[in-house]
């Protein structure tokens, strides 16, 4: 009868919409799973980046660590040289002071004797006089000659010692801005060594 034939048909209407709807809500599922997994592999994906990123910050921080301690050690080592050569100057200047000291206590008793003699010649006999006089002059001139001569040459001496002080500490120096500039120069190496790595690693995943 018709009254069947419409019962039939939505009952068929309702089995088709039923089912429809189980298709679709499996259809979900499948693609929240899928979803799902993607996130899943996504984070595992996170993980290993983030473990590949602890691993070059704390090489980063070993090679820093590294070169500070070598950059300290020799600060040290310059320091110390630095102190030692100005200790060796003032005491080449402290030789070279008591040097002159005493160049000065003879040059005061040769000036002592000097007079000593006037005082003895005025003292003589009138025909020993200008014999006596011309011996003490060539004598008190050959002194006031040869202390000279010493003074000079010890002069000469230590001034050549200063100079070559003077030089050792500029090649210390030289030296300090050399090792410097070597090791900023490494420094920079490594790091970008370790970008470099780090950036294959990024292309790489």
């Amino acid at each position: 009868t018709f009254q069947t034939n419409i019962l039939t048909e939505l009952k068929n209407w309702k089995l088709n919409l039923i089912q429809h709807h189980k298709l679709q809500m499996r259809q979900e599922k499948e693609k929240h799973a899928a979803h799902v997994k993607q996130l899943q592999n996504e984070t595992e994906n996170l993980k290993e980046l983030l473990h590949t990123y602890e691993i070059s910050i704390s090489r980063k921080d070993e090679v820093i660590t590294n070169l500070t301690q070598a950059l300290e050690k020799q600060k040290e080592r310059v320091e110390l040289m630095r102190k030692f050569t100005l200790w060796r100057i003032q005491h080449v200047k402290t030789k070279q002071e008591e040097y002159a000291n005493s160049i000065a206590d003879r040059h005061f008793r040769t000036a002592l004797m000097k007079k000593v003699w006037a005082a003895w010649r005025s003292a003589n006999e009138v025909r020993w006089k200008d014999r006596v006089a011309r011996a003490c002059q060539l004598r008190a001139e050959d002194v006031c000659v040869q202390l000279t001569n010493d003074y000079e040459a010890k002069i000469a001496e230590l001034t050549a010692t200063l100079e070559q002080r003077k030089a050792e500490i500029l090649r210390l120096h030289s030296e300090k801005d050399q090792y410097e500039d070597a090791m900023k120069k490494a420094f920079m190496r490594g790091v970008c060594a370790l970008n470099l790595e780090a950036m294959t690693m990024f292309q790489s995943k």
